[in-house]
């Protein structure tokens, strides 16, 4: 460079400049542009690959969910079999009262069936609901142990507004008998 004028010097120096920031911009308006370009392209070649490996994953286990579906209608075809069908009021009064024959407890109180309705226990829910009124007097184990029964022998139906009361005026060994006030509120088999 000492060969050169000042002049020439100064002009190789801009050269030099302008060069490097031609470089500097080539790098960074288009190969770094192309290179996230790239990475995207990579990132969403990847997420296709994952999707494509799921869809395969699916399209070989459909046997297997065709058999978990006939599976589910199977328990759900089931399940509608011990719903209340026909005439719901004595549907209703006959199935309690075969359930509480081996319990110790009365139930001489069966209030008017009502409905069938929508369901007010599960919104958009596709089954009716109907309700029953029921009321007697037990101990309070039984009653406890008959509740708990009834409530898993029958996943259809729920118990509502339960009300117990000491029952008055009884003999000294009845005094722990309680008396009892349920709700009974029941889906409705479809077409029934």
């Amino acid at each position: 460079m000492k060969n050169y004028s000042k002049e020439k010097q100064k002009q190789l120096v801009l050269a030099l400049l302008v060069t490097g920031m031609v470089l500097c911009g080539l790098w960074f308006g288009l190969i770094r542009m192309q290179k996230q370009s790239l990475r995207n392209l990579g990132e969403r070649r990847t997420a296709a690959a994952h999707q494509l490996e799921k869809v395969k994953q699916a399209i070989a286990n459909a046997d297997q969910l065709e058999a978990e579906l006939a599976e589910a209608e199977r328990q759900v075809t089931k399940l509608e079999e011990g719903m209340a069908s026909g005439d719901l009021y004595a549907w209703a009064i006959n199935t309690v009262r075969q359930f509480k024959l081996p319990y110790k407890v009365e139930i001489p109180q069966f209030s008017q069936i009502d409905g069938p309705k929508d369901n007010s226990l599960l919104p958009n829910f596709p089954y009716k609901q109907a309700t029953l009124t029921i009321g007697g007097t037990a101990f309070f184990h039984d009653f406890g142990r008959f509740l708990a029964d009834f409530e898993n022998s029958f996943p259809y139906a729920r118990v509502l507004n339960l009300t117990l009361e000491p029952v008055s005026g009884l003999l000294h060994e009845n005094r722990e008998k309680l008396a009892f006030k349920m709700d009974i509120a029941m889906l409705v088999k479809p077409g029934a």
